[in-house]
């Protein structure tokens, strides 16, 4: 056997080894990269990005250290209570976002900063989300889905969905679990037809005047005491005066007078 036979041998078996090592790496990341409680797979190999699945995983918050190349993020059925801001800046790939039966409350503005421009799906539904930022969807271009939440329908809920033009269907689906009116409870949110801004406006418009009016009626009050305390005062201190004996005249003054006469 030859050299160059000997080398061939060891090289072929050698070159498909680190073959399937590469090919591993591609469809299987690395544990290191995946949070603990989630599955990583790379549906395509030709494809650059990651299914990340941390579903029915117990998790409290969203998890640290997600792969940057996430494209599709299952969180549903967890115990996950917020969504704080930038939670998922870095993941630029990002396209679906599934948070279904959660216990989010609330919606801070900045809670989808970075993903505006990439995501295509946002589930929200089955949660516990009763308010939001007015700017919370204002920029994202994703199809939302809020099905299944005791929202309170205030102004910032108005305008949040009034800037959702493309989700028309999510806000359709908005029912009012409570509302600043009382006849709404239990109503879409699109049967509202009241500008529930300028309502609380006029609210406090209200409150203020209220108030204005309270401080001035106890003004007039406090004068309209003050002057009756002093008329009694003063008519008291007369009245003493009057009571005084009157002082008996000096004879000189007496004889004065009666030489003047």
């Amino acid at each position: 056997m030859t050299v160059l036979d000997l080398w061939l041998s060891h090289s072929i078996p050698m070159c498909l080894l680190l073959q399937s090592l590469v090919l591993m790496a591609l469809c299987f990341p690395s544990a290191s990269m995946c949070p603990k409680g989630c599955i990583c797979q790379r549906a395509d190999p030709h494809l650059h990005g990651l299914n990340v699945t941390c579903s029915q995983s117990r998790l409290k918050e969203i998890p640290p250290g997600l792969p940057v190349d996430t494209v599709l993020l299952r969180l549903d059925h967890n115990q996950i209570g917020a969504v704080p801001d930038r939670a998922f800046q870095g993941l630029r790939l990002l396209r679906e976002l599934n948070l279904s039966y959660n216990a989010v409350e609330t919606l801070g503005e900045g809670a989808f900063s970075g993903v505006e421009g990439t995501l295509q799906v946002l589930d929200l539904s089955h949660n516990r989300i009763t308010s939001v930022h007015k700017d919370a969807f204002t920029r994202l271009k994703a199809r939302v889905i809020v099905d299944d939440n005791p929202w309170h329908c205030d102004c910032a809920l108005q305008q949040a969905l009034g800037g959702m033009a493309h989700n028309h269907e999510a806000a359709a689906r908005v029912l009012c679990r409570s509302s600043e009116l009382r006849d709404q409870e239990g109503r879409p949110f699109l049967a509202v037809d009241t500008d529930l801004c300028n309502l609380a406006k006029r609210t406090t418009d209200y409150a203020m005047l209220v108030t204005m009016f309270g401080w001035f009626a106890m003004v007039i009050s406090y004068v309209v005491y003050y002057v009756r305390q002093n008329q009694e005062d003063a008519r008291r201190h007369l009245e003493y005066l009057k009571s005084l004996p009157s002082k008996p005249k000096k004879p000189d003054e007496a004889d004065d007078i009666s030489t003047v006469v």
